[in-house]
């Protein structure tokens, strides 16, 4: 991210570029931007369709940003050199999710069979 790119645009990336992008790897700040800002729209969606009484905002919302969100959290935990599939630990009670918290805070890998470290390069967002 260049030094004009703001936070909103990792999530505005994932959406419009990285949409159903499994293979890469994704920087921290790429996954947990898109995490708080997908916390903060379901949020106000919530809110808005509550007051408004269309409850089926969120539903639709939630479909929409299902496939990047998983798109994103493997390219994560392909950055920390683990395959995708760890993702479906997080289907484990309590401990599973603790433990994918843990794999998704972790801080990049050198290259790995996923590519290339994205720290190392210029990851421009466009």
């Amino acid at each position: 991210m260049n030094a004009q790119s703001q936070p909103f645009d990792y999530f505005l990336d994932v959406i419009k570029n990285k949409y159903a992008q499994f293979d890469g790897r994704a920087r921290r700040s790429e996954y947990w931007y898109f995490v708080l800002f997908n916390i903060l729209i379901s949020v106000g969606i919530g809110i808005v369709g509550t007051l408004l009484d269309l409850s089926f905002l969120s539903m639709i919302y939630s479909l929409a940003i299902f496939i990047p969100g998983i798109a994103v959290a493997v390219r994560r935990l392909h950055d920390t050199g683990r395959s995708g599939l760890w993702v479906l630990i997080g289907l484990i009670p309590v401990i599973g999710v603790i433990v994918l918290i843990v794999f998704l805070v972790e801080d990049s890998k050198p290259a790995n069979q996923y590519g290339p470290n994205p720290k190392t390069q210029n990851s421009g967002i466009v």
